[in-house]
């Protein structure tokens, strides 16, 4: 696969994404207000994007104290992103089946897999999209490897104080 992803620029209006949403419903981000965090994992697949969704889980109060919306998605299907719901307990809402057109929307990387036993469909790479209220992307993290995420305890922090501070969306500068 080599068709290249166009990366969102800090400060831009988040995509208009719907995703259907595990026990219902859909998941649109872009059409919810106040602050919100969209998570985006690799897959039921990934041993450490069940460490990091567990890691969100029990941070989520945090968030939700904070004012911030939570809300992850995957390339799964519904069963695989039912199963991962129900086994960790997650408290936020789950979408699934993100596209590969939705993926590169993103700008984020996509990947194969490395066989069918790890997942039957091309996936994302993790990506954390922060948005604000004005519905522009504020913080955006985007990596090509599961091993490279954002401390989740130090992203709330930071989330804190651009609340606090009226902080500014930074890396806007364009040449």
């Amino acid at each position: 696969m080599n068709s290249p992803s166009t990366k969102l620029a800090a400060g831009v209006t988040f995509p208009e994404i719907t995703l259907p949403k595990v026990a219902g419903g859909e998941l649109s981000p872009a059409k919810q207000g106040g602050w919100r965090m969209l998570v985006v994992y690799r897959g039921m697949h990934c041993p450490l994007c069940k460490k990091y969704l567990d890691k969100l889980n029990e941070l989520h109060p945090g968030y939700r104290d904070a004012g911030i919306s939570v809300m992850a998605v995957s390339a799964d299907p519904l069963e695989k992103a039912e199963l991962q719901v129900s086994s960790q307990g997650l408290a936020f809402p789950v979408g699934y089946d993100l596209s590969v057109a939705q993926m590169l929307q993103l700008g984020l990387y996509v990947s194969e897999p490395r066989s069918p036993e790890e997942t039957d469909r091309p996936f994302p790479e993790p990506g954390i999209f922060v948005i604000n209220p004005d519905n522009q992307v504020q913080v955006i993290d985007v990596s090509n490897a599961p091993f490279a995420r954002p401390d989740l305890a130090a992203l709330l922090d930071g989330l804190k104080f651009i609340q606090a501070k009226d902080y500014p969306i930074r890396g806007t500068l364009r040449y």
